[in-house]
């Protein structure tokens, strides 16, 4: 399985240290250079994620091309665009992506979005990780990641973790 990952997913999963989690769920994980710069910059200039380092086991490789429709895309960053088009050129199982713009526009693509809730949900099912609890309380809490109430309930329900 090959899946190209976005900053966020990426960026998130090191600051809670389950960046390992990815190879163990999907196999092949490939992030393009816009991804690596931007998670570089923030682990840099970002106080929630300083000194974070990008994982090695992550292949870099750059689309050969970056797909006109997505460039006409406001809401779209550089790193969303080049994953999403590194993700149809690599013809990816899965794009990691936790914005709603870029989620949309897999979706229009035809690709699979997979967000950091899905991948630690998906760790809890194949108990890969003993608790979901902790990790999205360290999310909110540590990267001021936002998790609406009715979302959490139902991630935790899922995991069988209901408050």
């Amino acid at each position: 399985m090959i899946v190209v990952t976005d900053t966020s997913v990426i960026l998130n999963l090191c600051l809670i240290g389950q960046e390992e989690l990815l190879p163990v769920l999907f196999g092949t994980i490939v992030a393009p250079n816009a991804v690596v710069f931007e998670f570089e910059r923030l682990a840099t200039a970002d106080r929630r994620f300083q000194n974070l380092v990008f994982p090695s086991f992550i292949e870099r490789s750059e689309p050969g091309q970056i797909l006109p429709s997505l460039t006409v895309m406001k809401r779209l960053q550089a790193g969303e665009i080049a994953a999403l088009s590194l993700a149809v050129q690599r013809k990816a199982d899965a794009v990691l992506m936790d914005e709603l713009a870029g989620r949309a526009a897999a979706v229009a693509l035809e690709l699979k979005p997979i967000g950091l809730l899905g991948i630690l949900l998906e760790a809890k099912e194949r108990s890969l990780i003993s608790a979901l609890t902790p990790l999205l309380d360290r999310l909110e809490d540590e990267a001021e990641f936002w998790i609406s109430a009715s979302l959490r309930n139902a991630i935790l329900n899922a995991a069988g973790e209901a408050p």
